[in-house]
This record gives C-alpha cells, sequence and structure tokens, in this order.
C-alpha cells in the first residue's frame, strides 16, 4: 500500500511539474546594420499569455543573423554575416539568465553565412555569397576550430535577374535519422545530399546525390515531418513547395504546390517554412510584395491540403517558429523591426492576431530553447 501510495505521489508531482513549465527562452538573431539592433537577445516567453520580457542581449557582435543552440543547450553558435569579413561566433548559454558569455569567432570560409547548424560533435554553416558550406568542430570548452572542411559549390542556373550567376548556399541542415545533411543552392537550383561522417578525420561530408529543382525557383528552406517521413522544401522565387517521401538519404518528389494566388503578380521571395510538433500542419512564409504566410494540412500520405493564406502583418518575414506549446506563432519582420505573435488553432492550423508584439531591430531567425 505504501509503495502504491509513493507511485501516486511521484505521478501527481511528475505531472505538475511537467504542466508548470509554461516559460521558455525565446532567442533572436538580427542584423545589427543598419543599427536598431544590438546584438542576440533572449526573451523570457510566457506560453500562457504569450507575454514577453527582455532577459539578455549579447552585444558587439555584427550582423548575427542566423543561430543555433547545442543539444546539450549550453552553448549558442551564430553566423556573423559582413560579406568578405564574415564569422563564426561561438557564445556559453545561460539558460537560466539567458546569458551569452562570447568564446570565439572564426573565418566562415566564405562571404555572408545565412545559416547555421549544431550537434554534439560540429557547427556547419551555408555562405550564401561565397557559395559554400564549412565545418568546424566543437571543442570540450564550446570554443569552434578553425575550418576541418569547407565544399565550395560552382554551378549557376537560369534566373534572369542575376541571382543565380553564381553558387548561393542557403542552408544546411540534417536528416532526422542524423546520418546526412541537406543542403540548398539557390543559384544553382539543386539540393545536396552529403553522407554525415562526424568523426571521421579527413572528409566529414561525402557527396552522396544530388537533386535538381525546377530551373528558376531557387531552393532555401526544407524542413521535415517529426516522423521523419517526409520533407517539404520552400522556394524564393516563386514561393512553391515541394513535397517528398523521405527514406535512407533519399528525397522523393510527391507534389509540386503553390501558396500564392494564380493572379498574384508582384515579388514573391518565399522564406521560411516548418512543420508543427503534431505533424499536423505546415506553414510557409513570403516576403517581397506578399509578406504573407500560408497554413496547409498534411494529408496521411504526405500531401499537402492549402487551409488559408493570411497577412503576417509586417513587412519582411523573414523566419517564424512555433511555441514549444503550439498556441503561438511567431514571425519576425526584417524590415519592419518586431516580431508579430499569432495565435494558432491546433485543430484547424488557423491562425489570428494575438495582438502582442516584440519590438526589436531585424529580426532574422527565431529559435526557442
Amino acid at each position: 500500500m505504501k509503495k502504491l501510495s509513493s507511485l501516486l505521489i511521484l505521478s501527481i508531482f511528475s505531472t505538475l511539474t511537467f504542466a508548470q513549465k509554461t516559460n521558455y527562452n525565446l532567442i533572436v538573431g538580427t542584423y545589427t546594420a543598419p543599427g536598431k539592433s544590438e546584438g542576440i537577445y533572449t526573451y523570457n516567453f510566457d506560453a500562457l499569455t504569450a507575454a514577453t520580457s527582455i532577459k539578455s542581449i549579447a552585444k558587439n557582435t555584427a550582423n548575427p543573423s542566423y543561430v543555433a543552440v547545442s543539444p546539450d543547450n549550453k552553448f549558442i553558435y551564430a553566423v556573423n554575416e559582413t560579406g568578405a569579413t564574415s564569422t563564426v561566433s561561438a557564445f556559453k548559454y545561460d539558460a537560466k539568465t539567458g546569458e551569452l558569455t562570447f568564446l570565439n569567432n572564426v573565418d566562415s570560409h566564405g562571404a555572408d553565412p545565412c545559416f547555421i547548424t549544431a550537434d554534439a560533435k560540429n557547427v556547419i554553416v551555408a555562405n550564401y555569397s561565397g557559395g559554400s558550406l564549412a565545418v568546424f568542430a566543437r571543442k570540450a570548452d564550446g570554443s569552434l576550430t578553425e575550418a576541418l572542411q569547407v565544399i565550395k559549390h560552382t554551378g549557376k542556373s537560369i534566373d534572369p535577374k542575376g541571382r543565380q550567376e553564381s553558387a548561393h548556399v542557403h542552408m544546411t541542415k540534417f536528416t532526422p535519422d542524423h546520418k546526412y545533411l541537406i543542403v540548398n543552392d539557390l543559384g544553382e537550383d539543386q539540393t545536396y545530399i552529403y553522407n554525415y561522417n562526424p568523426t571521421s578525420k579527413e572528409k566529414i561530408l561525402t557527396i552522396k546525390s544530388v537533386l535538381k529543382t525546377n530551373a528558376g525557383t531557387g531552393p532555401r528552406h526544407i524542413t521535415f515531418s517529426p516522423n521523419g517521413k517526409f520533407a517539404y522544401l520552400a522556394h524564393e522565387f516563386n514561393g512553391s513547395i515541394t513535397a517528398f517521401t523521405y527514406a535512407n538519404g533519399t528525397l522523393t518528389k510527391i507534389q509540386e504546390i503553390g501558396t500564392t494566388p494564380k493572379d498574384f503578380t508582384g515579388k514573391v521571395d518565399g522564406a521560411d517554412i516548418h512543420v508543427s510538433a503534431d505533424g499536423k500542419f505546415l506553414y510557409e512564409t513570403n516576403r517581397g510584395d506578399a509578406n504573407s504566410i500560408s497554413a496547409f494540412s498534411i494529408l496521411p500520405a504526405g500531401k499537402l491540403k492549402f487551409i488559408e493564406t493570411v497577412s503576417t502583418l509586417g513587412k519582411g518575414p523573414r523566419n517564424f517558429t512555433i511555441d514549444p506549446t503550439g498556441k503561438f506563432l511567431l514571425i519576425g519582420h526584417q524590415y519592419t523591426n518586431n516580431i508579430v505573435i499569432f495565435n494558432r488553432n491546433k485543430t484547424t492550423g488557423k491562425l489570428t492576431d494575438s495582438g502582442k508584439r516584440i519590438d526589436v531591430g531585424a529580426p532574422v531567425c527565431l529559435v526557442f530553447n
């Protein structure tokens, strides 16, 4: 009887402890030029009310546009997007206080890094203007080594506005099984799949296959369903989404779907794409003249069914994220210098304005932890 009572008390305590988790850190990467931002911001986010308050600002780091948190939650890595002088920075991270302590920075080995990912061993960046990707090892203290491997893409494609005259690596993302690295090259209209060998002394990344996307569309960001069976690729130039099945390092196309009305003639500039944690809904943002976010339901076989397109209520929706509870969706606007918080209906997937905003200069990357 005593054992049963103890188990019951432990169960109730565990439930209460889980239920009490309502506050999360929201980390925001920004552009510090032309001067409205001071660096990397950490906010407290109340998941009950969507209220936010500033916890810390990591200053004196130039254009920390994209950030990644290490799996052990002890370090943060950021690109410093400053043209030919671009670097990658490492910070010690105190999740309780939100404080970031600078450790070191290293040459990014390519101009204008625009994406970064980290695992227990390495940090990998995508250099947009440089058309390259670079792999850095993580030292025991969280700092970075010089680049262990740099891969330069050299192709081009057909965009008439000159955005595809050379390679533009836009994203480096691990597959759900962590055996491969997906690399989208907007300039080449190609998605690369690299074998990932994290402890290799010579080549951490080796080519497995290359997927040619539709010419002139500019593959930008890719996301996977939580079960790892499906992937969705957003194209920058026309905002289209390509749906794939995924298995053993192979992407198999199953659908192509648009995100703008058929009569839309303005600039699209597709930006970001994410799947909700329950795997039921997908969202994609467009910038340019659209400034919109589209919602889709994910059907059992992985194809998408359109739900709605709504205004993001700002200009330049570069990045967005869904909070850990799934109740809110936050969109960072690069040009109106704010983050707009939407209520998210977890049953229908639809979005409505919560009325809440975070004023911050040129937000580019939003990460909860």
